[in-house]
């Protein structure tokens, strides 16, 4: 079993700012289509927020988590999002993106299921899924950078 130590991590955007870039890129293209889809900003971040509760990102975590109550996000809201399928805070609609986040964030546990597929599309028709697995892609992606290189909320830094 490993160790998870606090040592110091390769900072990428300082050693491979072009990939850097292109992640950033990536992430202002799928937001960009999101918004055509016309998903809500708020949406989008109860998505953020859950993928990184569920990959245990606590960087990330604490960034959408301040960008969502930025937003206007309802305090509740925030608090019952681990528990958001029984929860009566959120709608149908809703509902059926976080399930989707869920799926994807754990394709490995049985893929995206062609119930939560359909509920989905049922909800925001192809442009919309289409904008959703990509907003949630990118977020497991920079879910991964921020535990691989161990960043850290920066009011947690030292």
């Amino acid at each position: 079993m490993s160790t998870i130590t606090s040592e110091p991590r390769v900072n990428l955007k300082s050693v491979t700012p072009d990939v850097s870039a292109g992640m950033r890129a990536l992430h202002l293209a799928a937001a960009g289509n999101a918004a055509r889809a016309g998903l809500p900003d708020q949406l989008l971040e109860l998505l953020r927020l859950r993928v990184s509760q569920i990959n245990g990102c606590e960087f990330c975590i604490d960034l959408h988590a301040r960008d969502a109550r930025t937003g206007g996000e309802a305090p509740q809201r925030l608090d019952a999002l681990f528990a958001w399928k029984t929860s009566t805070l959120f709608d149908a609609r809703e509902k059926s993106a976080l399930a989707l986040a869920e799926a994807i964030t754990l394709v490995h546990d049985g893929r995206v299921p062609d119930e939560v597929y359909r509920a989905a599309a049922t909800e925001f028709g192809d442009e919309g899924v289409a904008a959703l697995i990509w907003v949630c892609t990118v977020i497991n992606a920079y879910n991964r950078i921020a535990i691989s290189t161990r960043m850290v909320p920066p009011n947690s830094q030292s």
